[in-house]
């Protein structure tokens, strides 16, 4: 009897044990409920949106006639004195070339005493120095030139304006607009004699060589733009102001010298050319001007 209650209560143990976890079981895997959420009409997110800007946004008073001119003033202002700051800073550095010149090598004092301004120049070798002069090898450039008014080739007027009318072509009176860098020297040369005419003076400047062949061309007619072929140069230099009577003596002097050169001579087609490095309110003492004339090697 004793042993049928013990095996009755130990079924039941067992079968309470699992209606337990059968219940447990169902508890943690009860499947989830789906909930339906209602979003808003895009009608109504617009509604919204410009509610949140109108509250937020500060509304802006419309400027009145009398402040829109003194808005204007300032900022033309403002650019003015942005642009005289930059010209005058181009200025400055523009002075800097001529205040602060280079010096060339020398032979004596008056050649030691010369400068020219920092700017770009003719690209030469030295191939001899003799008592006097030197004999150079150029390379080709270009060149902006003009026919010279008068009758002489230094002459104040006839220099003064051939220099203006080459300078309004370099600084921007060409067919780009191109404003170009100024360079030296100013070469004055006289062409040869034509029949019985007498030769034409010419004023020449040099132009910058970034440009090449590709120089804008002129729109005066009075201005003629050509390439300078390389060739072989002598080359005296001296200071102070050129003249004519200068010039020609010193050119009478250059071509006695060039006959006792063993080397070169001086071409029948030669002429004088006089190259002039600095500006005008250059002390005398301090300028630097050449005269050359092309020569060639003698036979054998």
């Amino acid at each position: 009897m004793a042993r049928i209650f013990r095996q009755s209560s130990w079924k039941q143990a067992i079968e309470s044990n699992r209606t337990k976890t059968k219940d447990m079981l169902l508890s943690k895997f009860t499947p989830p409920v789906l909930t339906m959420i209602q979003y808003p009409s895009p009608s109504k997110i617009k509604s919204m949106a410009t509610d949140r800007t109108t509250a937020t946004s500060p509304q802006r008073r419309p400027m009145s006639a009398f402040e829109a001119r003194v808005s204007l003033v300032l900022a033309l202002a403002s650019q003015a004195s942005y642009q005289s700051q930059r010209l005058l800073f181009d200025l400055a550095n523009e002075t800097t070339k001529y205040l602060f010149p280079k010096r060339s090598g020398s032979r004596d004092l008056e050649e030691a005493l010369m400068a020219v301004p920092d700017l770009e120049t003719l690209k030469y070798k030295v191939l001899s120095r003799k008592e006097g002069y030197e004999i150079r090898e150029v390379e080709p450039y270009f060149v902006a030139e003009t026919t010279m008014s008068g009758e002489t080739g230094f002459d104040f007027y006839g220099a003064s304006q051939s220099f203006n009318v080459l300078a309004e072509y370099l600084f921007g009176k060409n067919t780009m607009k191109e404003k170009m860098e100024m360079t030296t020297p100013v070469i004055t040369r006289k062409t040869q004699p034509v029949m019985t005419k007498e030769g034409k003076w010419r004023m020449s400047f040099v132009m910058p060589s970034k440009y090449g062949a590709n120089l804008p061309l002129p729109k005066d007619p009075a201005v003629r733009v050509e390439e300078v072929p390389g060739r072989v140069v002598a080359v005296v230099a001296f200071s102070g102001f050129v003249t004519d009577e200068e010039v020609k003596q010193r050119e009478l002097k250059l071509r006695d010298a060039l006959k006792k050169n063993p080397e070169f001579r001086v071409k029948d087609s030669a002429s004088v050319e006089v190259a002039q490095y600095n500006p005008p309110f250059t002390l005398p003492f301090t300028r630097r001007n050449e005269i050359a004339l092309e020569v060639e090697r003698k036979e054998e």
